[in-house]
């Protein structure tokens, strides 16, 4: 008896799941598309760095990319905080994968040629959520800013 109630109030045992790369895709996406709602401006350059980077991180065609973006558009619109999508994000990417995403999120924000207070605000906390330090939050943003150069 007392086994069984061990077992009931046991923590469950988590299985090694491997991460659905396009699940995964859609949440690093949509953070890049709270990102550029954030000034409540969405800037079509934006959204077209959103798919280019999309591209380049994930692999995929431009097609394929675009998809991407209305999923991450529509759970974007959906999403009740951040931590829907960095909680995927930190329990399958390493820390360089991780700070090149937020050289991306950076990318967005720069499309626009500004950074607004709100969006230089937001990136800050989706560092946080992704625990990442000032120090790879600010090399970030110069990867991000050498490359519009």
């Amino acid at each position: 008896m007392i086994e069984s109630l061990k077992k009931l109030f046991a923590a469950p045992e988590t299985e090694n799941h491997k991460p659905d790369p396009h699940q995964l895709a859609v949440a690093a996406t949509a953070l890049m598309v709270q990102l550029s709602r954030v000034d409540n401006h969405e800037d079509e350059r934006e959204l077209q760095v959103i798919v280019d980077c999309a591209v380049k991180a994930h692999q995929v065609t431009r097609e394929e990319a675009e998809d991407i973006l209305s999923s991450a558009l529509s759970q974007a619109e959906d999403a009740t905080s951040l931590y829907e999508f960095t909680g995927q994000i930190n329990e399958f990417l390493d820390q360089e994968g991780k700070q090149a995403l937020l050289e991306s999120i950076w990318q967005v924000a720069l499309a626009d040629d500004r950074i607004d207070k709100y969006e230089e605000h937001l990136i800050r906390r989706i560092a946080d959520l992704l625990h990442l330090n000032h120090r790879e939050f600010m090399q970030a943003r110069h990867r991000a800013e050498s490359k519009r150069s």
